[in-house]
This record gives structure tokens, C-alpha cells and sequence, in this order.
């Protein structure tokens, strides 16, 4: 019996972590009533806990940062594992690797004592004056400091460049070799190869990267909370400051401790927090699932 449980109990850990955590956020709400407002716009605590405008700002940072995470993230795993020579690959990817492991406080100071200046000198004014007539990148003109959303949304990037580059590497390598060489056998090119066979045959793991990479860069707190001017208002446009519930509530997290109220709403957004990343999951699950199902129909 004892054997039969074991490992039951020890596959079970997950999803008992899972359950403490929620459990543990919801005795620290209190069951506190915050009202209809807590879904709205208006933060003015105590009296108002709106935090919708961290939501639209936590996905407004996350997205674009993903995007550029997994397009920059194939273009290295298409060269580390097509283009490149092994000894080359040898040498190139354990730098990739080791991003992963620079804390996030790095990031952040790095960002804003230096990136930021160039951001708010350089970047940001040559963006707004070639590229003011695109909708959202013109209106009030950049700051000089270099805070806001660019800076904030390169830092996710390299944040989740790590892990997204390393799924889609690690997917691209699993092509079985004798497809590789019947492609090329054929006539295909190496780019050809590339995107008709090794990127088809890997777009389960590239899926997953996809949504472990919005994983890393939805929940980021502390980089972005130093770089991106945290305040409770919608981005007007590119360069402007917004906040996310991860920042807001790093940033808040002392006044938790000596309000119940504050306790409470904090507690609640991480309880929002925490649905929406498992949603996300839950649907990349999902997908995956469908791709695989597919890709098995087809054969």
C-alpha cells in the first residue's frame, strides 16, 4: 500500500504548492468586500482599488516582449542549429544560456543607470520624430529620462529570451536526422529545409516556449518595477509610464503589513495574477495538445 502511495504523494507536491498558495491568499484577503470597483480604473486607495489599469499595463509590457523574445529567440536557435558550426554552437550557446540565470535586480539596475539615459536621450526622440505619424507612437513627446514602456518592454524581452531560445533550440535539434537529409536530398535550400520540415516538426516545443516565455515576462516584478515609472494610468502612447500588477504590489508591499485593507487588496491582485497566468497556461496546454493531435492525425 505504502509503495502504491509513494509516489502518488510525490507527483501530488505540485498541485499541493498550487493549493497552499491559494489557500494562503485567500485567508490574507480577509474575505474582504472591496466592491464592483476593484474591477475598474480608479486607484485612489483606501477608498478605491481599481486595477484595471494594472491588467491593461501587465499585458501591454508582456505581449510585445514576448513577440520580440520569440522572433529573436528562432532567429538564434535557427542559426545555432543550421547555419552555424558546431564548434561555433559550442562556444555561442551557453551564453544565451547564462542570461537565465542573471537575477532580475541585475536587469534592473542595468537598466536604469544605463539603458534608460539612452533610452530617454537617444532611442526614444529618434522613434517619436520618424515615427509620430503611426498611431501610439506619436502625442506627448518622450521624456527625457528614458523610463516607461520601451525600456521596460526591452528588459522582458531579454528576460524571456532564455527560455524561449532554448525550447525552439532544443525542438529544431529533435528533428530526426534522416528527414533533415531527405529535405535536402531533394533540392530544398537549408532555409527551405528549416521552415518546411525541422519548424513544422517542432511547433509543439515552439508553442511552449511561446507561453513560458509570456509566463516570465507577465509576472516580472522587480526590473520593471525600477525602469518602468510605475503609476496607475493607461499608456497614452509608446513612450508613456503605466504599471503591472507585479510592480504595484512590490512597490506596495510595505503598507501590507500595517493596513488589513491594503493586505487585502494586494492579496486579491495576487489572486488575479496568478488566474490569469494559469489560464494562460491552461489554454497553451491546450494548443499543444491540438498540435500534437494533429501532427499525429496527419501521419
Amino acid at each position: 500500500m505504502l509503495r502504491q502511495l509513494g509516489p502518488f504523494i510525490v507527483a501530488s507536491v505540485p498541485i499541493i504548492i498550487l493549493l497552499l498558495i491559494v489557500l494562503v491568499l485567500i485567508f490574507a484577503t480577509g474575505f474582504a468586500n472591496l466592491g464592483s470597483s476593484f474591477w475598474g480604473s480608479d486607484w485612489n486607495p483606501p477608498k478605491a482599488w481599481g486595477i484595471a489599469v494594472f491588467v491593461v499595463g501587465s499585458f501591454v509590457t508582456a505581449i510585445p516582449a514576448l513577440f520580440l523574445a520569440m522572433a529573436i529567440g528562432l532567429g538564434l536557435a535557427i542559426a545555432s542549429t543550421v547555419y552555424l558550426p558546431r564548434w561555433a554552437t559550442r562556444i555561442l550557446d551557453p551564453f544565451v544560456d547564462l542570461l537565465a540565470g542573471i537575477p532580475s535586480v541585475v536587469y534592473g539596475i542595468w537598466g536604469y543607470l544605463l539603458v534608460a539615459p539612452y533610452f530617454g536621450k537617444v532611442l526614444n526622440p529618434w522613434v517619436y520624430a520618424h515615427f509620430s505619424f503611426i498611431p501610439g507612437f506619436g502625442g506627448r513627446a518622450p521624456i527625457s529620462d528614458g523610463l516607461g514602456l520601451p525600456i521596460s518592454i526591452f528588459l522582458l524581452t531579454l528576460m524571456a529570451l532564455p527560455i524561449t531560445t532554448l525550447l525552439i533550440r532544443d525542438s529544431l535539434r529533435s528533428l530526426p536526422r534522416e528527414l533533415w537529409e531527405s529535405g535536402l536530398g531533394m533540392g530544398a535550400t537549408r532555409w527551405e529545409a528549416t521552415r518546411r520540415i525541422a519548424i513544422p516538426y517542432g511547433s509543439r516545443g515552439i508553442l511552449s516556449a511561446g507561453f513560458l516565455g509570456f509566463g516570465r515576462a507577465f509576472g516580472e516584478t522587480v526590473a520593471v518595477a525600477m525602469v518602468l515609472n510605475v503609476m496607475a494610468a493607461y499608456p497614452v502612447n509608446f513612450y508613456s509610464a503605466t504599471g503591472t500588477m507585479a510592480s504595484q504590489m512590490f512597490l506596495n508591499l510595505d503598507a501590507a503589513f500595517g493596513s488589513s485593507s491594503w493586505l487585502a487588496a494586494l492579496s486579491y491582485m495576487a489572486l488575479v495574477l496568478l488566474a490569469i497566468s494559469l489560464a494562460v497556461n491552461l489554454i497553451g496546454r491546450r494548443l499543444v495538445a491540438r498540435v500534437v493531435s494533429y501532427e499525429v492525425a496527419g501521419l
